[in-house]
Parts: C-alpha cells; structure tokens; sequence
C-alpha cells in the first residue's frame, strides 16, 4: 500500500509539477495553480493519514504476536515443569525397593494421579487465566484492527475521489491552456498585420485616456488634421488639451514584429538578434515621428511629442537592448510614455484642468467684486449729489417760504383789504430737513464726473 501511495503521489506530483511549469507564465491560469495546491496539500494530509494507520496496525499486530509469544513460552515451561515432576517421580519409584513399591504401589499410585489431577487444574485455571487475558488483549487490537480497516478503506474511497476531482481539474486547465494558447496564437496572427496593429494601438491609446477621466471632444481629440509646413496634411493620433489653452500631441506606435520572432524561437543567437531589430524598429519610430515635428503645426503644443507603447513589456524589451533609448528620444523631442506613465501623465493633466479652472473662476470672481467695488463708488457720489441737491432744495424753498411770507404775503393782504376780496391766503410751513450725508471716504464723490 505504501508503494502504490508512492507511486500515486509520484506521479501526481509529476503531471501537477509539469502543468504548473507549463502554465505557470500565464496569468488566466493562477487560480487553477492554487486548486492544483490544494489537491496536492489534500493528498499528502490523507498520505500521511494511510501511513499514520498502518504504522498503528504494525505496532498493534507486533504487540499482540509479543504477547502471545510470552504465552507461548510460560505454557511451555509449565509443561516442562509436568515432565519433569513426572519424571522425578518415575526415578523415585525405580529407587525403592520391589517390595516397598509394591506395597505401596497403589497408595503412590493415587498419590500421583491426585497430584497430576491437582497441577492439572491448576494449569488448566491458569491457561484459561491466561487466554481470557490475552483475549482482553486482543479484543481492543481487533476493534482498532476494524476501525483502522473502516478508516483505511475511507482514506482509499477519499484517495479515489481526489484524484478523480483531480484528474478533472488537470483536464480542465488542458482544455483552457489549449483555448488560451488558440486565442493567443490568433492575436498574435492578427497583430502580425500593420494596420491592425495601428489600429490596436489606437484603441489602447484612447481606453488609456478615458480611463484617466478624459472625455472625447471635450478633453481631447481623435485624428485631428494638421498641415505641414509644405502642406500636406498630418493626422496625430490624439491631441489632448491642457490648462491654459495649451496642447500635447500623443502618437501611438506599435512595434512588434521583430519581438514575436524572438519569442517563437529557441535558438538564442536569433533571439537575440531579433531583440535588438525590436529596439531599432522602435527607435526608428521615434526619429519618424520626431521627423514630422508636430510642436510647429500646434501655436499652444510645447516643443516635444508623446510616443504611446501599447505596452510595458514592448518598451522594456527595447529599453533592455539599448539603454540609452530614452535619452535618445529626449534629445528627438520625443517623449515614450506607456499606459502607467501616460495614465500619470494624464492624471497630471487632469489636475492641472481643474487647477485652471478654479484659478479662472477666481479670477472672475476677482474682476466681478472689483466691477461692483467701482459701481458702489460710482452709486455713492449719486447718492451724495441727490443729498446736497434735497439739502439746497430744502433751504431754497424755506428762503422762499419766508420771502412770500415777510414780502410776498404782506403786499398781498393789503391787495385782499382794499378789494374786500374774501378768502384767505394759505400760508406755507417751511421744511425741515434732516439729510445725512454719507461719510464714507469712498463715496466723497470727488471724481463722481469722471466715473459716472
């Protein structure tokens, strides 16, 4: 049993480690790699269980054959002592004399046979003493014998069960291995192809932007056409907007061909060769794009461009070979960004707008509170004109109140007594007025003519 434990596990242990080698690099296949663990963390917990029980049944089946060798071996001895009590006895007897042993032959005789029948009783009580306790012995060692059987046969059906639940599982990481390797094989077939990869890397370019909060048309735009110095006509992949009315232009390149090849091969001299065709290739797309220099055709673009990698790996594997890549592109005006830089680019971006936009708010919130500090001004010299103007009308109707009254009214009177004319002159009160003119220094209304 041992042996077929052994042999199972083995070979378990064999498929699972192939499996996992085989597909450890594929990411989709992480979690049956954690089923395949368990399978094998449960297999060695009810291997170790097996063996746990058969080194009891071995200590048990050792116990009992001690014992009953012990047993064997006193039984022995008591027979022996028989023999040899027997024996003693028959020598006794030739020792006497014919005369003396025929008289008492009969009484020796019973003497004996009372004797032997006595040891015999006594022998057979202490065999049976002894074989009710060796059964008291044995009775627990069959139980935990059955138990052991009852367990053993358990650990075998849960064995079987495992590794059918197993095997299933091993089936089923094949079937999703050999979709996965189709799938991945039909990608790269189509990527092989420069316009798919073109439009690959487009997609990839704008699921980057949207996802960092950008919204098409507001924040940024798609193949916007641009003329060149000579005239023709250029179509950046993406012009993004930033703070300030100002523009980055972001171009999507995909360089791919030669870094397939040097994945397909085994042979490291050609893979290593096409490695570095990977970092010319890109390389070549930074002098191209830095070539067509889009920081001219754009008055609010600063002087560099943004070189989208669709992703990390195509950029490393580049960077790898040629180290100074990056300086390379800087000294191009060219910028390499993949989706975690650019998505911090972005992010960047992002706050910059919001920056603007509260920075521009404040401004009109600036330049509203000034326009309304000058209109309060201008309103407050009005308001200060209208008090002297109701102040000189109030004295200049009291100066005629009293004129009328002192002159006008007086003459009047006299006219009415000599015409007997009937009816009386209604006399006017004077007004009292108490304007208040306003103190504050900023409505004195000394340029009130120039501001109003």
């Amino acid at each position: 049993m041992e042996y077929s434990i052994a042999a199972v596990a083995a070979v378990a242990g064999i498929i699972i480690g192939f499996l996992v080698g085989a597909l450890r690099s594929a990411s989709a296949m992480r979690e049956a790699d954690s089923r395949v663990a368990e399978a094998r963390s449960a297999l060695n917990v009810e291997r170790s269980r097996s063996v746990d029980l058969e080194r009891r049944i071995a200590e048990t089946a050792q116990a009992a054959q001690l014992r009953e060798a012990a047993l064997n071996e006193a039984h022995e001895k008591y027979v022996l002592q028989i023999r040899g009590d027997q024996e003693t006895l028959r020598r006794e007897f030739q020792s006497l004399s014919a005369e003396t042993l025929k008289a008492s032959q009969e009484q020796l005789l019973a003497v004996a046979q009372e004797r032997l029948t006595r040891e015999r009783h006594v022998a057979d009580a202490e065999l049976a003493k002894r074989e009710q306790s060796v059964k008291t012995m044995v009775e627990p060692i069959a139980r935990a014998l059955a138990e052991v059987q009852k367990q053993t046969s358990e650990t075998d059906k849960n064995r079987a069960e495992g590794q059918a639940a197993l095997t299933q599982q091993v089936r089923q990481m094949l079937e999703a291995s050999e979709k996965l390797d189709k799938k991945t094989s039909d990608f790269i077939n189509t990527l092989r192809r420069s316009d798919v990869r073109g439009n690959w890397g487009e997609v990839q370019l704008r699921r980057v932007v949207e996802l960092s909060g950008m919204v098409n048309h507001v924040d940024f735009e798609e193949q916007e056409n641009v003329k060149d110095g000579e005239g023709k006509n250029l179509r950046p992949d993406m012009t993004i907007k930033l703070a300030g009315g100002r523009t980055i232009v972001v171009d999507s390149k995909v360089a791919l061909s030669a870094l397939l090849e040097a994945f397909e091969t085994d042979d490291e001299t050609v893979r290593a060769e096409r490695l570095l065709a990977h970092a010319r290739h890109v390389k070549k797309h930074v002098d191209d794009l830095s070539s067509k220099r889009y920081w001219d055709m754009f008055d609010s673009a600063p002087e560099f461009v943004v070189m989208f990698v669709p992703s990390e790996a195509f950029y490393q594997s580049a960077l790898e070979q040629d180290p100074g890549l990056q300086e390379y592109a800087f000294a191009k005006r060219v910028v390499i960004a993949t989706p975690t830089t650019l998505v911090a680019m972005l992010r960047t971006v992002a706050h910059a707008w919001k920056e603007d936009t509260l920075a521009r708010n404040a401004q009109q919130v600036l330049a509203t509170g000034k326009e309304l500090y000058d209109r309060l001004i201008t309103m407050g010299g009005h308001l200060s004109r209208v008090g002297k103007a109701l102040d000189s009308a109030g004295k200049a109707y009291n100066a005629t109140v009293a004129s009328m009254e002192s002159r006008v009214l007086v003459s009047a009177r006299k006219f009415g007594e000599m015409q007997e004319i009937s009816g009386a002159i209604e006399e006017s009160a004077p007004v009292h007025l108490d304007i208040r003119q306003i103190a504050a220094p900023e409505f004195s209304g000394d340029d009130d003519d120039e501001k109003s």
